[in-house]
């Protein structure tokens, strides 16, 4: 008989601590379904260097469905394309991820385009299959720097910023700090063993080409292709940015000024840093091996958190997090906007405390209320520079902690720890000392 131990969504207001009423849940075999889609845009006035894809991820236990769709665009939310997914295809929850390619079409057909993201749920799950899922992290050489560099003022300004002391765009690829050096990666396989689907997790701007006038997925599109031919085509890899607010590539070529600027956009530099997430990823995914489950296990809590703007307090924000608990191990926590690379750390540091646990941080992760843009960390809101203090419409300072306080929260309501009641406060008391008296001497 399943157990039924699945959190469900509830919404709550950041101010409030709630345990939930009600929850459901179900365990059972655990069933996966993937598809990939051509996104790239035919009528567009811009010359396509290498085409953009929507790849889905589809998990079910039971009925019960989570969907990943994973976007070569630099932002995307549709609240019509969640209610579609829902009532055609029974998804209690699409993630949209867009990879933040600066490179991403622009301004065309909104229609084409989410039939397109429909089109890639459809076929996801009518290729279901019975799945194993395994995860884990790599760590390697950074691929990124933190781009806001703290300057002799004491203000951090970002790397295109030139001075005295610091080149445009880091062109000497100063390793600046502090950044995650890892890639994370879920992998899905059938019950033959073969690798169908790969989440790879990697927090840098998908900016190492910009202004190039071109259509482009960047660098991320280039390590997705790479890692997919060395699975024969047979798996989809999506991309899912981690915590990359302030998190540039070491790879960056300038912009041009304009589509007849004679400047050329070096593309080498997205092949070359795609190529090195490509083959640290496939080294991971190799590695994991499956724990063989009679059931599976999704568990999962989605809350709505209420902020004000940081200079305009009439702004309101109504950010949507889900925590997800996949067989008691994988964690995955979601964030709307583009989160700074502290977030991330700091919530990898939490949950590795728990035996066993692996913990995913998916930056640019929507599913639901307003898309609340740059979310800087204390310390990097009081620092400044671009993403921390250099807007009107910025969120308020702390909001990202708070956010993540309602993670941490959420992971231990999901396992199990965090109880929803007063402790009864029952002790036993051990054995008092005993005191044995020593015999005189005669």
């Amino acid at each position: 008989m399943n157990k039924m131990k699945l959190l469900v969504s509830i919404f709550i207001f950041c101010s409030l601590f709630v345990i939930p009423d009600e929850i459901f849940g179900v365990t059972g075999k655990l069933l996966a379904g993937t598809a990939k889609v051509n996104i790239t845009p035919k009528d567009y006035d811009l010359p396509v260097h290498d085409s953009l894809y929507a790849r889905s991820l589809v998990l079910d236990v039971n009925g019960l469905r989570l969907a990943f769709i994973s976007v070569d665009l630099g932002g995307y939310t549709n609240d019509n394309l969640v209610k579609i997914c829902k009532e055609k295809f029974g998804i209690s929850q699409l993630f949209i991820c867009p990879s933040h390619t600066h490179s991403g079409a622009r301004n065309r057909s909104s229609t084409i385009l989410e039939n397109q993201l429909v089109l890639a749920i459809e076929l996801a799950v009518k290729d279901m299959f019975q799945a194993r899922i395994s995860a884990g992290e790599r760590s390697f050489p950074q691929l990124g720097f933190n781009r806001l560099i703290i300057r002799d003022d004491g203000h951090a300004r970002e790397a295109w910023f030139e001075d005295d002391h610091y080149g445009y765009i880091n062109y000497e690829r100063i390793p600046f700090g502090p950044v995650d050096p890892a890639v994370g990666v879920i992998k899905i396989e059938d019950t033959k063993g073969q690798t169908r689907a790969i989440i790879m997790n990697y927090a840098c701007h998908s900016d190492a080409v910009w202004g190039n006038f071109a259509i482009s997925a960047d660098y991320p599109g280039v390590a997705c292709r790479i890692v997919e031919e060395s699975f024969g085509k047979k798996a989809n890899c999506l991309f899912i940015e981690g915590a990359a607010g302030n998190i540039a590539p070491l790879f960056k070529t300038p912009g041009r000024n304009g589509p007849d600027d004679p400047f050329q956009t070096d593309y080498s530099l997205i092949e070359r840093m795609g190529k090195l997430l490509a083959i640290e990823t496939i080294k991971l995914t190799n590695s994991l091996t499956p724990i063989r489950n009679n059931e599976d296990d999704i568990q999962y809590l989605t809350d709505s958190l209420k902020f004000t703007g940081r200079f305009d307090k009439t702004i309101g924000f109504n950010v949507y997090i889900s925590t997800i608990l996949i067989n008691n191990n994988i964690v995955i926590a979601t964030f709307p906007g583009e989160p700074f690379i502290k977030f991330q750390l700091d919530w990898k540091e939490e949950i590795k405390k728990v035996d066993g646990s692996h913990p995913f941080f998916f930056g640019y992760t929507w599913n639901g209320g307003k898309w609340p843009g740059y979310v800087a960390d204390i310390r990097g809101a009081a620092l400044g520079g671009y993403g921390a203090d250099q807007s009107e419409r910025i969120i308020e300072v702390g909001a990202g902690e708070s956010i993540m306080n309602r993670h941490l929260q959420n992971f231990y309501i999901i396992n199990g720890l965090m109880r929803d009641k007063p402790s009864s406060g029952e002790f036993k008391h051990g054995t008092r000392y005993l005191v044995t008296p020593v015999p005189p001497l005669k």
